[in-house]
């Protein structure tokens, strides 16, 4: 069982930063592949990106390119999303997942996710 707690959403207007962290449980944080995924009102949940066990492999949506990047603190069992450039259309509840499947949304499991708005 693996718990993860996302924090770092909130209130900010477009073209502004947020940086998202998810804290996780266990001992075996190095182990798992983590991703970052997002779900807006009305919509299904999609993915955002994934970083490897060691970090050194990252995968982004092609929406999310070049303005968010992912990272991983494996001695701090800490996974991040630094989100620049947000848009209004970025605006929906942050999911952090071990294991992900970006092709089908699927993870081994989830955080309770984090909220995030941008306003126009």
């Amino acid at each position: 069982q693996v718990q993860l707690v996302e924090s770092g959403g909130g209130l900010v207007q477009a073209g502004g930063s947020l940086r998202l962290s998810c804290a996780a449980s266990g001992r075996t944080f190095s182990s798992y592949a983590m991703g970052w995924f997002r779900q807006a009102p009305g919509k299904e949940r999609e993915f955002v990106a994934t970083i490897s066990r060691s970090g050194i492999m990252t995968f982004y949506a092609d929406s999310m390119k070049g303005r968010f990047a992912i990272s991983r603190d494996n001695a701090k069992n800490t996974v991040y999303l630094q989100m620049n450039s947000l848009k209004p259309e970025d605006t929906a509840v942050y999911y952090c997942a071990v294991n992900p499947n970006r092709v089908v949304p699927a993870a081994d499991y989830w955080g309770q996710g984090t909220q995030v708005t941008v306003s126009s």
